[in-house]
């Protein structure tokens, strides 16, 4: 514990670097990912307003696809540790799911860019509510892909071969 006093100083300060502009008005707007028509999401589009103090830190952005936000989940209620999923009937830990009910509650999107005009850029892939702090903008790049990731669903069971 004194490491991380020692790491951390007092406390982490983070502040908002922006504001997500969406359709989707409360978190009951979106359904579950593991429920949502096919493209739905791909489809959700909307803009991630960026403070005007910040709009330096853009520069070059347009050059990328897609883009990382970090944002807060500022509609998420208490925090829990042990959360059920959508669509299962067994708990599991809170870090082991996208649940937004977490100790930080922080989340991360990727987001296809479409544009950038100064400030605001116009995404796809929306899957935030409107109002929802922007805490970081990343560049989605080719670091970010893996070829051997595990899910967390259970592997398939495969045929006997005959």
């Amino acid at each position: 514990m004194a490491d991380i006093r020692r790491a951390i100083g007092t406390g982490i300060r983070v502040r908002p670097i922006g504001v997500a502009r969406s359709p989707f008005k409360e978190p009951s707007d979106l359904p579950p990912p593991a429920f949502a028509p096919p493209r739905f999401f791909a489809a959700a589009k909307g803009e991630i307003e960026v403070r005007p103090e910040f709009e330096a830190g853009l520069e070059g952005l347009e050059r990328y696809s897609h883009i990382i936000v970090l944002f807060h989940f500022h509609k998420a209620g208490a925090a829990k540790l042990e959360v059920v999923p959508p669509g299962q009937s067994r708990p599991r830990g809170v870090f082991a799911s996208r649940s937004p009910h977490r100790p930080n509650p922080l989340g991360l999107s990727v987001l296809r860019l479409l544009d950038r005009r100064g400030r605001v850029l116009e995404v796809s892939g929306l899957d935030l509510i409107d109002g929802t702090p922007i805490l970081d903008i990343k560049p989605y790049t080719g670091r970010d892909r893996r070829s051997r990731i595990r899910t967390g669903r259970p592997p398939e069971k495969r045929r006997p071969a005959r």
